[in-house]
């Protein structure tokens, strides 16, 4: 462990061993040693399958893995064991985002945006990886950011830094630029032969993951593909069309990104069974317009969320605050209310079909902030048509096996890494209550 990790490590044991004997409502509830070893004892427990709950749960955390999981019934509390007291809880496993932007952090205009960006960018990604982890998201998937994430994301792991675990794809790669922003994020090709090219230097640069966006073809993706996949890098690509769809299938894109967000009408039955029928992942981010755009009529007042105060400097915070003034009449919102009728079908065609899906919120565009965008866009599968059970489980289990790390995250259970969030009150019977966390572990280690 490097000297970073080390400090870091130190300071959340003494935060820990201090807070140790208040016992404030399912709080730290005692300390009976200074081992690596936590005991969550007497929460309901969600294990991320798609399963009734155990209730008076007991769960052993040594290290960074789960060593026992039972019922205070069955299952003994080793006696060096500190104990985190559960009772009135849900403890369920981290969420995993699978589609966030740690280069923006809510604000109302990009074209506003990039000149503060500029200059700061792993001081702002930074930033959106706190919050995004003190949100409950112990792993996210950053699809689009200057390369620069490739040291935030390093940072975290060494420990010299505080987020989810990150898997980062830099800059995507398109056809079309985003609008006139800059280029530092957007690699826009002319070729297949470029897209290869680009490809193959992010693949060198230490990316985890390729994204492709604007008017990319199928040649172009296969392409793509083809670079990536020789160096174990997935695809994943940004679309909303049918056409753009098709030409992901059939290219080699791996996870389909904001597929049935509201934007298209009915999608075809025959493209459907095709995502389907050949086990393609899709991601939907639904509720970044859809959901928070009438969430904020309805309370403005969220746009004043004390962990902007908190995170910002005072002169940022007022820059936010104006950037929202007259929000509804926001270019990004622009078709918004379109979307809105469309997504009672559109968003739903997918669920209702079973395909494979995770959780994924596009955190970090316009009022759509890194402190509360996963709980929302949980809530809007919900409202789509899922249960809670199945809304959890897709954000938690399928998103671990979207990215390949099935076996050891997504799960409660015995030998997996020990990502751990608690809530208050049952989020079966309301799942907004994912939005009252208490608790976050990640890798044994209790951020919150």
């Amino acid at each position: 462990m490097n000297q970073s990790k080390k400090s870091l490590s130190l300071l959340l044991a003494i935060v820990f061993v201090s807070s140790a004997n208040l016992h404030i409502g399912g709080g730290i509830a005692a300390q009976r040693g200074s081992s690596n070893t936590t005991a969550i004892v007497g929460a309901m427990l969600l294990d991320g399958y798609e399963r009734p709950p155990i209730h008076n749960s007991v769960i052993i955390v040594k290290g960074d893995r789960i060593v026992a999981v039972g019922t205070q019934a069955d299952t003994d509390i080793p006696e060096e064991a500190r104990i985190i007291d559960g009772g009135g809880m849900t403890v369920l496993p981290g969420l995993i985002d699978l589609h966030v932007h740690t280069m923006f952090l809510g604000h109302g205009d990009y074209a506003e945006w990039f000149p503060i960006f500029e200059g700061k960018e792993e001081e702002m990604m930074e930033i959106a990886a706190k919050q995004l982890l003190m949100a409950g998201v112990t792993t996210a998937v950053d699809l689009g950011a200057p390369i620069e994430i490739v040291n935030v994301r390093d940072r975290i792991n060494d420990g010299s830094a505080i987020g989810p675990r990150l898997l980062v794809s830099g800059p995507w790669i398109s056809r079309r630029a985003w609008g006139s922003y800059p280029s530092y994020f957007q690699h826009v090709v002319t070729d297949p032969e470029e897209a290869a090219q680009r490809t193959q230097e992010l693949v060198d640069a230490g990316v985890d993951v390729i994204k492709t966006w604007a008017g990319m073809g199928e040649a172009d993706i296969r392409a793509v593909a083809d670079v990536a996949h020789r160096s174990g890098v997935p695809v994943h690509s940004h679309l909303y069309t049918p056409e753009s769809m098709w030409d992901a299938i059939r290219g080699g894109s791996d996870v389909l990104q904001h597929v049935g967000s509201g934007g298209n009408p009915d999608y075809p039955e025959a493209l459907i069974e095709a995502i389907n029928v050949r086990n393609i992942p899709i991601v939907q981010t639904i509720a970044h317009r859809i959901w928070v755009y009438p969430a904020t009529i309805d309370f403005p007042e969220r746009l004043q969320d004390p962990r902007l105060k908190e995170d910002l400097s005072g002169a940022l915070y007022s820059e936010f605050q104006r950037s929202f003034s007259d929000f509804e009449r926001l270019s990004y919102f622009r078709t918004t209310p379109r979307q809105i009728r469309n997504s009672k079908t559109a968003a739903r065609q997918f669920i209702d079909a079973n395909v494979i899906m995770g959780m994924g919120t596009d955190s970090g565009s316009p009022l759509n902030f890194h402190t509360e965008s996963a709980w929302r866009e949980i809530s809007a599968l919900v409202d789509s048509g899922m249960s809670p059970a199945q809304a959890i489980s897709v954000s938690t289990k399928s998103g671990a096996e979207i990215i390949g790390r099935g076996s050891d995250l997504g799960t409660i259970e015995v030998g997996k890494i020990a990502d751990l969030i608690m809530v208050t009150g049952n989020p079966l019977s309301n799942i907004e209550m994912l939005s009252k966390i208490e608790h976050v572990m990640k890798e044994g280690v209790l951020y919150k």
